[in-house]
């Protein structure tokens, strides 16, 4: 309660202070026409070298709010025309009217590329995805970017709400709350992914990952790790959080939302100068979420808070320092596991279970805390005008203490705990507990990177010159119990309220050992990467990249500071190849990529040999397009990927039933397509649909040939349409829907032990908005069918029903 009335005192101080500095500001307006008289549309209008403006609308009327006193190079720009330039004076309280005229007609200017910023949901390149900036028909891999507009129109307030964007990428797990675990975990190209980057670099989550602070979120596809390692990103490719920065100006927004099962949040974004000659700009983005659940007893409340500072030092150097730190707490939502085999179940779907959906199997809300603290810098140095450096430091800290029960569908012929002699048929939950003791991960990066342009005779070279250093440190206690007790799976159980956390530490004192999993460990990783985007021709692009990394485990060892064991050190030559041919410069490309990732690996085969690391190894071809004036952009491609040296057991030695033997295979292969539309204006379409089809090899009997049952659904789509009134009286308002499509997902798939599937869904949202300059009003309805559907990681989770979201921002 403390912390709810210092977190509102805050909140109705920065509010108060806020719009106190809002009197102070002045607005910019005024209208671009063309020589013959016409609005000039879609045309950038900018305070220069200040970072702030707009673009005019329709009738060629533009408006800059927030400018404080001063003196100021008004420019107008767009591509295809000649920039003017205007200086323009403010005085505290004074709003200022310019009008411009530029050189082009009406006709003239159709024929331009005038559209920039109306595809608001396209980002049309990145510095993260190559580190360098390079636009998306330049880059010959794959990826999709969530921009801030997407996420307004849609009311996202974390990354799992903006992952329904990103085409292929399915949701497995909801965030586990524990130290470093990385937030959810994801399916993407058949291999599991979690968001832990953050601007490219170490930024892992314990809980939620909370959107107060995204700018964008990047879903790069296809193992990446030749430019981002191994540790923090998977085969499927990797998830990268870019935050918001400090701006020149004030300025900022004060958002409530509310909704179903006590939804409440509150958040802030407060940017502002420092010092008077305008150096130093900070920013503070703040969060409190609570989220209740259709379940009972399964909620998660949490504090956030982002602070972030810029100083630029000269024209030659700057410095970013920022921070992001959450806490709270929060009760595991059911994951229904299976006593094996499923086949002895009676049934073979989620949907034939049986169990209430409404049911978490706990009496009392049995919660973890949780906090993490990331902390960033980074220096910014040009030599000149083609040479650059860039410096970044992170600082990770997760932990996590509490509950994380979890249960088991037991078949009634389960030996243990039923009748051996029974038919099949599954009429109990085993309740089950794993919880973590004061668990704790530190992950430190420092990153070197040079940037450089140059040429070699006649060809342009773009080149990333980097230095990598990562280092984890884990203090991670596990204990658990495997079966606290059986009830009825329909919940009418004489026991059904027993499983309480009382219980539950008094079940733990009474055993006389209780299971624990240390995971005490530290591990240092030193690369260097180079990579180089060769321009051969104005339309034909290389790539050429490749990372060499030394990866040095110290070793586990437990609390108690027993000696480590099991360390060993490894050295992996990383490659990636991209070729990007242009037929129509600057709006189609022709891309095909070979991309590696790898994981390192301990222990010996069944020979006594040590194992090498793991390999994957991707191929894949495709087009992209940037057609109609930016109207319209998307891409297909077919990729195929092959790990090999995978780990699996060895029959060959009877008197070794332990043994292992490194050549298993996984072929994991597909097809991706996206499109992000802007037809008409006020029009916006995200669009798209994701094939994956993969099978072991040289895998035991049992799964050989078979799907990996850690996959998620073969098919799966998604869509969002948005349309927002740019005249008239409707003006500002707009309405959006959509929705997710994930066909039968089989989540345990061998010979023994049967087949399971999660069924096939169709999840539809919606939400209307109304977006004033001043002030935005939402309200938004997810899984408005209200269907009931599961998601899995070997596990069968009920996700939400109907839920209704209103939310108010007022802007300063």
């Amino acid at each position: 309660m403390l912390k709810i009335k210092l977190f509102s005192l805050t909140f109705l101080l920065t509010f108060t202070s806020t719009l106190c500095f809002a009197q102070q500001f002045s607005t910019i307006s005024g209208t671009v026409t063309t020589s013959d008289g016409k609005p000039a549309a879609y045309i950038s209008v900018g305070l220069k070298g200040k970072g702030m403006g707009n673009v005019t609308n329709e009738k060629g009327i533009f408006e800059i709010q927030r400018v404080k006193p001063g003196s100021y190079t008004l420019r107008v720009s767009a591509v295809g025309i000649q920039n003017i330039e205007k200086q323009v004076v403010i005085t505290a309280g004074e709003n200022k009217t310019v009008d411009f005229v530029i050189n082009q007609n009406s006709n003239q200017l159709n024929e331009v590329n005038i559209n920039q910023g109306v595809n608001k949901y396209i980002a049309k390149k990145s510095e993260f995805v190559s580190k360098m900036p390079l636009n998306n028909l330049e880059n010959p891999q794959v990826y999709t970017t969530i921009t801030k507009e997407t996420m307004a129109d849609q009311l996202v307030f974390s990354v799992d709400d903006a992952a329904r964007n990103a085409t292929g990428v399915q949701k497995m797990w909801e965030a586990t709350s524990r130290g470093g675990d990385g937030g959810a975990y994801y399916a993407s190209r058949g291999f599991i992914v979690q968001a832990k980057l953050r601007n490219g670099i170490a930024g892992n989550v314990t809980g939620r990952n909370d959107a107060a602070n995204l700018e964008n979120v990047e879903f790069i596809k296809g193992p990446s790790a030749t430019l981002f390692g191994s540790t923090l990103t998977s085969y499927g490719g990797l998830i990268n959080r870019i935050t918001k920065k400090p701006f020149e100006g004030m300025g900022g927004a004060v958002s409530f939302s509310t909704g179903s099962y006590d939804f409440n949040r509150v958040s802030t974004d407060f940017n502002f100068p420092v010092d008077k000659d305008n150096h130093i700009y900070a920013r503070l983005n703040t969060s409190y979420n609570y989220k209740g659940s259709f379940q009972e007893n399964v909620y998660d409340k949490g504090f956030f808070i982002a602070p972030s500072l810029s100083y630029k030092v000269n024209d030659k150097l700057d410095f970013v320092f920022d921070a992001e730190i959450a806490n709270g707490k929060s009760t595991l939502k059911p994951f229904v596991f299976f006593y094996f085999p499923v086949k002895d179940l009676g049934f073979d779907r989620a949907d034939q279970s049986g169990i209430p959906y409404d049911k978490s199997f706990t009496a009392d809300a049995m919660k973890q805390k949780y906090n993490s603290s990331n902390f960033f810098g980074q220096a910014n140095y040009k030599f000149n005008d083609n040479w650059s450096s860039h410096t970044s430091f992170s600082s990770n800290y997760s932990f996590s203490n509490g509950r994380g029960t979890y249960l088991f569908l037991v078949p009634n012929n389960y030996p243990p705990l039923g009748n051996p002699t029974a038919a099949p048929g599954a009429d109990l939950i085993s309740r089950a507990d794993q919880s973590t003791d004061n668990s704790k991960i530190f992950t430190y990066e420092v990153q070197q990177n040079f940037n450089g342009t140059f040429n070699l005779g006649s060809v342009k070279n773009r080149m990333v010159l980097g230095l990598d250093y990562l280092r984890q440190n884990s203090d991670q206690l596990f204990y658990s119990i495997d079966t606290f007790d059986l009830t009825k799976k329909d919940g009418t159980g004489a026991n059904y309220n027993n499983f309480t956390e009382a219980n539950l530490a008094a079940f733990y004192a009474a055993l006389p050992n209780v299971p624990k999993y240390p995971y005490n460990f530290k591990t240092n990783t030193y690369s260097a990467y180079v990579s180089d985007v060769i321009n051969l021709t104005d339309r034909l692009i290389a790539l050429a990249a490749l990372r060499v990394d030394r990866f040095d485990n110290k070793g586990n060892s437990d609390r108690a500071g027993s000696a480590p064991k099991g360390a060993y050190k490894q050295t992996v030559f990383s490659p990636k190849f991209g070729l990007v041919f242009q037929p129509i410069k600057d709006q189609l490309s022709l891309f095909a990529n070979y991309q590696n990732g790898f994981n390192n690996l301990n222990g010996i085969d069944y020979q006594g040999n040590a194992f090498k690391p793991e390999q994957a190894n991707q191929i894949e071809g495709g087009v992209k397009t940037n057609i109609f004036n930016g109207k319209l952009t998307g891409s297909v491609s077919y990729y195929y990927i092959k790990v090999k040296d995978i780990v699996r057991g060895y029959n060959g030695d009877p008197s070794n039933p332990n043994a292992q033997i490194q050549d298993g295979n996984k072929i994991s292969k597909g097809i991706e397509a996206e499109i992000i539309a802007n037809p008409v204006n006020g029009l916006n379409i995200i669009a798209g649909f994701a094939y994956n089809d993969n099978h072991l090899e040289n895998a035991s009997p049992d799964v050989e040939g078979r799907r990996d049952a850690y996959s998620a659904a073969p098919y799966s789509a998604n869509l969002w349409i948005s349309y927002k009134f740019a005249t008239g009286s409707l003006k500002g308002f707009g309405l959006g829907a959509g929705g997710n499509y994930a066909s039968d997902n089989k989540i345990v798939n061998s010979v023994s032990q049967g087949v399971f599937i999660l069924p096939a869904y169709e999840v539809f949202n919606a939400s209307v908005f109304y977006d004033h300059h001043r002030f935005r009003l939402g309200v938004k309805a997810d899984n408005f069918t209200n269907q009931k559907y599961w998601t899995g990681y070997s596990t069968m989770n009920p996700q939400d029903l109907r839920t209704f979201t209103g939310s108010v921002t007022y802007k300063f």
